[in-house]
């Protein structure tokens, strides 16, 4: 079962590294990883998608727990959440292909904001869903590159990751 963990961690060097290494070390894999500063400069948000039974995940939010640099943990996916993700694709756009891309641009409700001669570069944001099938559409043939920032989620309504 998929499950989206947040994090609150120490905003210092290594800290990123001990916990991924918490992870590899145990043979768990790392499906999606975002880390950014909060509004609080002296802590990071971590959100950290992976796979595993019930069992497994409480094995992880415990161990990550016990490290010194993580404040706080809360698996996210267990109640109502907003996850999105952020996808740069660089598109070959010539003759026909430039108004394609244009159309799908605008049927996945993304932006162009690079245009060359020949490539576009289109940013779209939303679920993982959302980004395969735009990748999906417009066909790999006329990708000439794709960025995906990794997942970043919230939990909805009252719930809230905070001291």
């Amino acid at each position: 079962m998929r499950h989206v963990i947040s994090l609150l961690i120490e905003n210092e060097s290594g800290a990123l590294s001990r916990v991924s290494g918490l992870f590899s070390a145990r043979g768990y894999n790392i499906e999606s990883l975002t880390v950014a500063p909060t509004e609080d400069e002296s802590m990071s948000r971590m959100t950290i998608v992976t796979t595993g039974s019930d069992d497994i995940i409480e094995q992880i939010t415990k161990q990550l727990n016990k490290l010194v640099e993580v404040i706080k943990v809360v698996d996210i996916s267990e109640s109502a959440h907003i996850e999105r993700e952020l996808m740069l694709v660089k598109v070959r756009a010539t003759g026909k292909d430039r108004e394609e891309m244009k159309r799908m641009t605008e049927i996945f409700r993304a932006r162009i904001i690079d245009v060359t001669d020949a490539s576009y570069v289109i940013e779209l944001t939303g679920n993982q869903a959302k980004l395969d099938a735009f990748i999906g559409a417009i066909g790999p043939e006329l990708i000439l590159e794709t960025v995906r920032s990794g997942i970043c989620g919230i939990g909805r309504g009252d719930r809230v990751l905070k001291l």
